[in-house]
């Protein structure tokens, strides 16, 4: 069984008759569920409390290890020179010694080699960070912070690092440096020759640099200076220290001598006076102050999700301060106090990147925003003013068109900029494939609202199952008392419910989260008599809503669920067609029953070779059942030829996880055809869940969940099936539709055909965190870190933590990116797990799930859920998110490393040999184009990368962010564009005004070069793409022959099995690489767009062109129609 996560595996399976460690015993509070079925890999028992690992993670760490004598030789200093204490870094690995001065520090200033120390997975390792000293709420915060300085550390080339201690002037005019070597007046540089402000590690001298790896992305920048467009390079000792120096140097390049001016004038700003408004709407009488009571309460209207005792708190403090009595608060205070809390540094750092006048966004600035890092299309200063109109508290604000930080808060924690995209919020899919294509909500003993030993129950399992969007419900109907059959477990002691009540409700909620088909799953073990009462309640009362249309002989797959719509299917034994009589003998569906058979006889005999128990079954109630007949599982060669597209099999958990392991193809081929259902072992007695993930990689469409238990798998579930509208159905992914397609359900490598992903999160900060319900510690103190992590197929599977912070569950700030390849991104999910590592009795605080398909990238919040699934109010994490293509072979790329891959170096798809020599020919003509389309889209790629490492940024970035970022190199002194882009032409050149230096030259020769390949792709696209299909096409000719060609080429039956599979995985390549070049188009397109858009907003067209459109390309390219899609061109 794959291992994903903490407790992937499913929760662990008792070996003998008692309780499970479930959701509450084996692994805390949804924080995952123990690693039962194939083991889970990260939990820990810590006296009976499950205990998350670590992982090794120390990618918050900006620490970098120097040698003993640059500690002394290098001391950190303080403001005004004090030395100050180095503290080692738990990350900076062991200090290089000299082997010649007997283990002495070697004398050096630098370290040449960053030896990477592997680190022990411990119980848990906790990367500590204390809140911020320094609140940041405006460009003086920056301006004062950088005056007082702080140490950074200086990189150089071939690896050589530098402590010291920088500064800015008092006067602002010149950035600082010591201790150094060179004279004090050479130890600066003057701000009026800093060209740009980089962020992260996007200089030759960061990619270059051997130990590049060890520094953290979120702490490195650089200082663009000179006509030479030299480079400083930096590293804080954490995010937010870069971040300051960051925006303190921008708004020193924007405003050079007129700083002192506009912090001045920032001080009476827009901000100020609206919440002086709020100050005097309160104070009625004109005294000046106001009580503290009042004054809190109107900080928490402003901002609900501070706490109280928070605010009250900060008022005290600066009472404290001033040695003040009393509780009056005055206007002064008031406004202190509120900028100190509903300031968010992370924000307001993010504000001013996109700010022209650097304290609130005008529409033009927003537009930027939203384009650029939100992805957001088809954007203009009308939709820019709605969402300030909407969001900017300030009337001010509002009449001006301006976002103030407070506005631009609300913004982005508003449902607009959470990381669910809203396009799934509805049915966004096919719902016109045959009913085995999806992934089906399902519900395991949906009647019991406890465990399923001794546990209530009740109808509200079923209407809560049905709101959820759950599309398949169990029946567990035995005799009961005065001739109404009962719903409950049978042979245990859980109590029992009228099934006419059920269907009641089952009609009452049936099509109310969904309106498509609903399965009843009857486990029927009545008497004829009371089957036939079954029959007349269902018939009363469902009516019309009943499916009871024979099924077509001559189909071969399900009707889809949109012909579906608003019908409930019956699951259930049916008669034979040759049954004559009322009524007649079927196999029992006790699935306990057959489940305690198999476990006695330890699977080692086939399902048909167990005793099998039966019972009669009355025609009525046959009748019902139409294009879900419950049948025997047999072996898969078997169930390929005799099984009917309309005949379901069920498995248990062990039975399934069996044939997942060794026959892993052959059940996603089963289940391309035929609807399977997996259902827990009846062994779970306290309703724990098993993996759903196990089995929808095997294509498993009716994975059955105990609805009633809450815990790791259910988010699983629960954040699967929020994809589609909620609708309770999930198109699976086309490599398991497919009738032609080779995929293997336990690959730890790349998928076939499919283009991996590259998934890049930073967690930047946290808001609001809660208390864990069942800690056992007093107060109110947390020390968060969050998990990140990735659930899928095994190749996708992994997890990343961030570092604790330590006493600050408020506003936490975190900082820290992580990257994570996804192999099969229609079948991944990202889990975002917040825990207490100072807990006493719990540590789960909250946690959101979401299939990967559904992120919305850029800035985004991600409201936090509870254990049982209730949002929790006001928390959430604050991150960001970027997508991109991966790029040739092997291991995934570092980020901010070079990505680009020669024609020499490059790897092409292969095609195997099926050593049948006709159908050899067609793949060997396949060759060609395969490789023309391999160039065509990496000289794109690696060309686009060029450019954006010229522009200064990473991989990560997208062209419209390339061209804000060099926009102001292509200004004059005078303000005038020294380069302009024609955008007139289909594909956008870039013009020199004026003599440029040799720098701003080499962008405009790669942008060209750039140009020249998205040019090739475009115009070449639409014939290599047709050359693939068509030889796809002429290779599926003889897919369904293949076996009697094989044969008579002499393939005996070892040898023609391995031909078929080859055969399966030639048209697999083929048709994902017809897809990836149809993608790579689509890809080129948007980046001429971003070009041309981006272009305009920075006035940097040529004058005349910004309404002029690229010419089209010669025509698109065409998909493969949907049958011949769904078929490989057969």
């Amino acid at each position: 069984m794959a291992e994903c996560g903490r407790g992937a595996a499913g929760e662990a399976l008792p070996t003998s008759p008692g309780p499970a460690l479930g959701a509450k015993g084996a692994l805390k509070a949804g924080a995952g569920e123990g690693g039962g079925g194939g083991g889970g890999t990260g939990g820990r028992l810590v006296h009976g409390r499950a205990r998350y690992d670590s992982g090794g993670v120390s990618n918050g760490d900006c620490s970098l290890g120097v040698s003993g004598d640059e500690a002394r030789a290098s001391p950190a200093r303080g403001p005004r020179g004090v030395a100050l204490a180095r503290t080692p870094s738990p990350a900076a690995g062991p200090v290089p010694r000299d082997s010649k001065q007997g283990g002495l520090p070697r004398r050096s200033s630098i370290i040449k080699d960053g030896t990477k120390q592997k680190r022990e997975r411990k119980k848990t390792v906790s990367f500590s960070s204390m809140p911020t000293e320094k609140k940041i709420s405006s460009a003086s915060d920056c301006i004062n912070s950088m005056v007082e300085g702080s140490e950074l550390k200086k990189v150089r080339s071939n690896s050589r690092i530098y402590h010291r201690y920088f500064l800015l002037d008092a006067d602002m005019q010149s950035l600082r440096w010591e201790p150094s070597k060179k004279d004090s007046e050479k130890a600066k540089i003057d701000i009026k020759s800093i060209k740009e402000v980089r962020t992260g590690k996007n200089t030759d001298i960061f990619r270059s640099n051997g130990i590049s790896e060890q520094i953290s992305e979120d702490c490195a920048f650089s200082v663009i200076y000179g006509e030479n467009y030299e480079s400083l390079d930096l590293v804080a000792n954490s995010a937010d220290v870069a971040n300051i120096w960051v925006t303190g140097l921008r708004y020193l390049i924007s405003y050079g001598k007129h700083t002192l001016d506009m912090l001045e004038s920032s001080q009476d700003n827009m901000r100020t006076s609206w919440v002086s408004q709020m100050f005097s709407e309160i104070d009625v009488d004109d005294l000046g102050h106001i009580t503290l009571c009042n004054a809190v309460q109107c900080i928490r209207n402003l901002n609900p999700g501070l706490k109280t005792s928070r605010i009250e708190l900060k008022f005290k403090e600066l009472h404290k301060s001033k040695d003040k009595a009393g509780t009056e608060v005055t206007k002064e205070e008031f406004i202190e106090v509120f900028h100190k809390l509903c300031t968010r540094p992370e924000i307001y750092f993010l504000l001013v990147q996109f700010s022209s006048n650097k304290e609130f966004l005008d529409t033009k600035d927003l537009m930027m925003f939203l384009e650029a890092e939100q992805g957001v299309a088809h954007i203009n200063e009308e939709i820019s003013l709605e969402i300030i109109h909407k969001y900017e508290p300030s009337k001010e604000g509002q009449e001006k068109g301006c976002l103030s930080i407070d506005g631009f808060t609300n913004y982005l924690m508003s449902p607009d900029c959470y990381i669910f995209d809203p396009e799934h919020k509805k049915v966004c899919q096919d719902m016109k494939q045959p009913l085995s294509h999806y992934f089906i909500n399902s519900s395991h003993n949906t009647y019991l609202i406890e465990d399923q030993f001794r546990g209530p129950s009740d109808i509200t399992g079923y209407i809560r199952a049905l709101k959820m969007g759950c599309r398949s419900v169990e029946l567990d109907v035995w005799d009961g008392p005065d001739n109404e059959p009962v719903i409950y477990t049978g042979h245990t002691m859980t109590f029992q419910i009228v099934f006419r009540s059920v269907i009641d409700i089952i009609n009452k909620y049936a099509f109310f989260a969904s309106e498509y088909p609903l399965i009843l799953c009857l486990e029927n073990h009545c008497s004829i008599k009371q089957q036939k009462v079954m029959v007349q309640h269902m018939k009363k009362i469902l009516g019309d809503k009943l499916y009871t249309t024979s099924p077509n002989m001559e189909e071969s797959y399900l009707p889809s669920p949109d012909v579906l719509k608003g019908k409930i299917l019956i699951k259930a034994k049916k008669l034979s067609s040759n049954c004559s009589g009322v009524e007649g003998d079927v196999t029992d569906e006790d699935e306990g029953a057959e489940m305690s058979q198999r476990m006695g006889k330890e699977i080692v005999e086939q399902p048909n070779q167990l005793p099998v128990k039966r019972f009669q079954l009355c025609k009525e109630l046959s009748e019902l059942v139409s294009i879900c007949k419950s049948v025997q599982f047999k072996e898969f060669q078997v169930s390929f030829q005799v099984q009917k597209y309309w005949e379901v099999c069920s498995f248990n958990e062990v039975l399934a996880s069996k044939y997942a392991n060794e026959n892993p193809g052959d059940f996603v081929n089963y289940n391309k055809r035929f609807l399977a259902r997996v259902f827990p072992s009846p062994m779970r007695i306290d309703s724990s869940n098993m993996n759903p993930q196990d089995f929808w990689k095997c294509g498993c469409q009716i994975v059955a969940m105990n609805f009633q238990t809450p815990g790791l798998m259910m988010d699983l579930n629960i954040g699967w099936f929020r994809q589609n509208g909620n609708c309770g159905y999930v198109l699976r992914p086309a490599i398991m539709r497919e009738e032609v397609s080779f995929f293997s359900a336990n690959t730890k490598d790349s998928v076939p055909g499919v283009s991996p992903q590259l998934l890049h999160i930073k967690i930047i900060s946290g808001q609001n965190f809660p208390k864990p319900k069942g800690s056992g510690a007093k107060g109110d103190v947390v020390d968060p870190y969050v998990y990140v992590e990735i659930h899928g197929i095994p190749a996708d599977c992994a997890e990343q933590r961030t570092k604790t912070v330590n006493q600050n569950g408020d506003a936490p700030i975190f900082d820290e990116s992580f990257e994570f390849q996804i192999n099969l991104p229609e079948l991944a999910m990202v889990r975002f797990v917040v825990l207490d590592d100072d807990y006493i009795g719990d540590e789960f605080i909250g946690q959101y799930t979401i299939p990967f398909e559904c992120l919305q990238t850029g800035y985004r919040h991600v409201p936090l859920q509870s254990l049982t699934g209730e949002v929790l109010a006001h928390a959430s994490l604050f991150v960001h998110v970027a997508i991109t293509n991966r790029r040739g072979g092997g291991k995934p790329h570092k980020r901010g490393l070079s990505v680009r891959k020669g024609k020499k170096s490059r790897e092409y798809a292969s095609l195997r040999t099926l050593w049948i020599k006709t159908v050899d020919e067609v793949f060997k003509n396949a060759q060609p184009p395969i490789r023309d389309a391999t160039d065509l889209r990496e000289n794109m790629q690696n060309a686009v990368v060029s450019f954006k490492e010229l522009c200064g940024l990473s991989s990560v970035a997208n062209l419209m962010q390339c061209m804000l970022a060099v926009s102001p190199r292509f200004l004059g002194p005078d303000n005038n564009p020294l380069v302009v882009l024609n955008l007139s032409e289909p594909y956008p050149t870039m013009e020199l005004q004026a003599i440029v230096p040799e720098v701003l030259k080499k962008i405009v020769t790669t942008y060209d070069m750039m140009m020249q390949s998205l040019k090739a792709l475009i115009e070449n696209a639409d014939a290599v793409y047709e050359k693939i299909v068509h030889c796809q096409k002429a290779a599926m000719e003889f897919h369904e022959h293949l076996h009697s060609i094989g044969t008579k080429e002499g393939l005996k039956e070892r040898k023609l099995q391995k031909a078929v599979e080859s055969f399966t995985w030639n048209i697999t390549i083929l048709k994902g690489q017809a897809d990836l070049l149809k993608y790579a188009k689509n890809e080129t397109l948007e980046n001429l767009k971003q070009i041309h858009y981006a272009a305009v907003s920075c006035g940097l067209n040529k004058p005349g062109t910004e309404n002029s459109e690229a010419q089209k390309p010669r025509r698109s390219l065409e998909v493969i129609p949907e049958k011949a899609s769904d078929e490989n061109g057969d």
